[in-house]
């Protein structure tokens, strides 16, 4: 298989299966997560609240959705 192929995998945060392209987590920069959680952990690290962190993911995925 090769690297850049995308495969489903469960993420180890929030355990929701996930495909795509993982996130590198914030807190050890070694554990795959998924992209949701790694948008949640970029937008936490500059003071954005988790309602608006929700707020942003949702406007993300109406946005991505194929």
């Amino acid at each position: 298989m090769k690297d850049n192929e995308l495969r489903a995998a469960v993420c180890p945060l929030c355990g929701k299966i996930y495909s795509g392209y993982p996130a590198l987590s914030r807190t050890d920069n070694e554990t795959l997560i998924c992209p949701d959680c790694g948008t949640r952990q970029a937008l936490e690290s500059i003071g954005i609240t988790e309602k608006e962190q929700e707020q942003i993911i949702e406007t993300i995925r109406r946005h991505t959705q194929k």
